[in-house]
């Protein structure tokens, strides 16, 4: 393989040296990414031209990534990304769907799977009250909402009715659902864990074959000292945490375009230089995000002529690229073999 002459060159969208993240093939000037970036395409075609000094070639792929060698990984699925936070009320569901949604603008193809047992609220926010399909009465196929695949309890039971299920009941309906759904073809699904760091958390975080993780936290104190332990939680168990999001970072006045930070500022940035992660980026608090959420019309959010969508585009592109930078996971035969390339 060719020496990559864009290692140690800054990604021109994310800021973030390119290393691993792509692949040059001398032979015909063609760059791989190994990460989704279709609404970028011609911002990356000008400056590899200008970099290289030549017309580059340009392909998109995604790979499957390196797991615990203890876990088996799941059919139909490349790598699934756990969101997580500390504590309820950040709005981790919420930033779920939209990294769900702009993965899919980037060009891949993506599920959710809602683990929030007690609080499934996946449903409402994707706009879908069915029950998913058993073709054969063993396994399920996944709910479909504007091109994205999903799978809750809020599917299967009725919302509004409490789980009253010890913590041993949660994790066996959490693997069902991800183990008996048929996901079709899916470069990441994303698992929108339940908010937390005990022992319900850490189980399903042991029993899951996760690629990675993100974390999800407000600038507000307390927001952050338990965005903290969910992250030490991963780091503990040894999965690569991509980066933190700050939600609700501030308040822009739709009358006089004053900016606020209601909860505090910085918060986000301090955690992720203490503790060497990416900060991915900052979604403010905007009562649009609030009304979509709410009534299910994510898909009216997260689109190109929405003034917010290039904010958490930018987001999920920097979060796929640092997935792309981790080991790779070929098998060949029953053999899992991991490769740094």
């Amino acid at each position: 393989m060719s020496k990559n002459p864009l290692s140690g060159h800054a990604d021109p969208i994310t800021g973030l040296d390119f290393g691993k993240s792509v692949e040059w093939k001398a032979q015909d000037n063609t760059c791989v990414f190994r990460y989704p970036m279709t609404p970028f395409l011609a911002d990356y075609q000008q400056n590899l031209n200008t970099v290289l000094q030549a017309e580059v070639q340009i392909q998109q792929t995604v790979r499957s990534h390196k797991i615990s060698k203890d876990i088996e990984p799941i059919a139909g699925i490349k790598n699934i990304i756990a969101v997580a936070s500390g504590k309820g009320g950040v709005g981790k569901s919420t930033t779920t769907i939209m990294l769900a949604h702009t993965l899919k603008q980037l060009g891949a193809r993506v599920g959710i799977l809602d683990a929030d047992i007690y609080g499934p609220s996946i449903p409402t926010m994707l706009g879908v009250d069915q029950q998913p399909e058993s073709p054969d009465k063993k396994s399920f196929l996944p709910i479909t909402a504007n091109g994205i695949q999903a799978m809750s309890l809020g599917f299967l039971l009725d919302q509004k009715a409490p789980a009253i299920w010890r913590g041993a009941m949660v994790t066996k309906a959490l693997m069902q659902m991800l183990q008996d759904t048929r996901w079709d073809a899916l470069d990441y699904l994303l698992i929108d864990l339940p908010p937390g760091t005990g022992d319900i958390q850490l189980t399903m975080i042991q029993k899951i074959p996760l690629t990675a993780a993100v974390i999800v936290t407000t600038p507000q104190h307390i927001s952050l000292i338990d965005a903290q332990k969910a992250l030490a939680m991963f780091k503990k168990v040894e999965i690569p945490v991509l980066g933190v999001i700050e939600n609700m970072s501030s308040f822009v006045c739709e009358n006089c375009g004053h900016e606020s930070h209601i909860f505090g500022s910085g918060g986000g940035h301090s955690m992720a230089e203490e503790f060497a992660v990416e900060l991915l980026g900052q979604l403010p608090l905007n009562i649009e995000i609030l009304q979509n959420m709410d009534t299910g019309n994510a898909q009216q959010l997260w689109q190109a002529d929405n003034p917010l969508n290039p904010i958490a585009l930018k987001i999920t592109l920097k979060m796929a690229q640092q997935l792309a930078q981790l080991p790779i996971a070929l098998k060949l035969g029953s053999s899992p073999l991991k490769l740094h390339l």
